[in-house]
């Protein structure tokens, strides 16, 4: 046998032990309910990331809510695209900007609790299938809300209803809670090479 021969027979065994193991795996996940999923870190693409399962969940026909609950001092690229579609999403931009330009504590606790209520709506709605709640960790971590409140809230929700929380320093409770959690870790940003904010990237 020759040694591509030789080769192509090694991945070919090698592939199917893993097909062999990804398939068990898949015959084992066998519940179907809706997932609280959790993107933090300090890297680049958490709202990036939940965006993305909105225009899945499009392809799908399914109902979305959208909350923004720092972003609101400019117009972003995904509001101006998904208002596109309000039939089949509900979007509500309910910030006031970076806490650090607002600079008014209370102020930002009481533009997070009108976020919350919309929030609230949504989650006790099952016509939502998926509901993105963007940024809601940074003001978890600012302690604007009780965690135990939306941990009750998403322990009370519809059972098929999916749930993206962004942004980072998601606290433990949360990700103790959460059926998935990621975390983007910062490598590298054109920001500190002093290059802006670009539109259809960050905005």
């Amino acid at each position: 046998m020759s040694a591509a021969s030789e080769r192509d027979k090694r991945h070919r065994e090698r592939m199917q032990r893993k097909k062999a193991v990804i398939d068990e795996h898949i015959a084992q996940a066998d519940q179907e309910r809706g997932i609280v999923i959790v993107l933090t870190g300090n890297g680049k693409g958490k709202s990036s990331s939940g965006f993305g399962m909105v225009a899945r969940a499009l392809g799908h026909h399914m109902h979305v809510g959208v909350v923004q609950f720092i972003k609101g001092q400019f117009a972003t690229g995904e509001e101006a695209f998904f208002r596109r579609f309000s039939e089949d999403v509900e979007f509500h931009v309910m910030g006031e900007g970076f806490t650090w330009d607002t600079q008014d504590r209370s102020r930002d606790i009481e533009t997070t609790r009108k976020a919350w209520q919309q929030a609230l709506l949504f989650l006790r709605d099952a016509r939502y299938d998926m509901v993105l709640l963007d940024e809601l960790n940074v003001v978890l971590q600012l302690n604007y809300l009780p965690v135990e409140e939306v941990l009750a809230a998403l322990t009370e929700r519809p059972y098929m209803q999916h749930v993206i929380l962004t942004g980072r320093g998601a606290p433990e409770a949360l990700i103790d809670a959460a059926d998935t959690v990621t975390e983007m870790r910062d490598i590298k940003h054109a920001y500190r090479a002093g290059i802006k904010a670009q539109k259809g990237v960050e905005l």
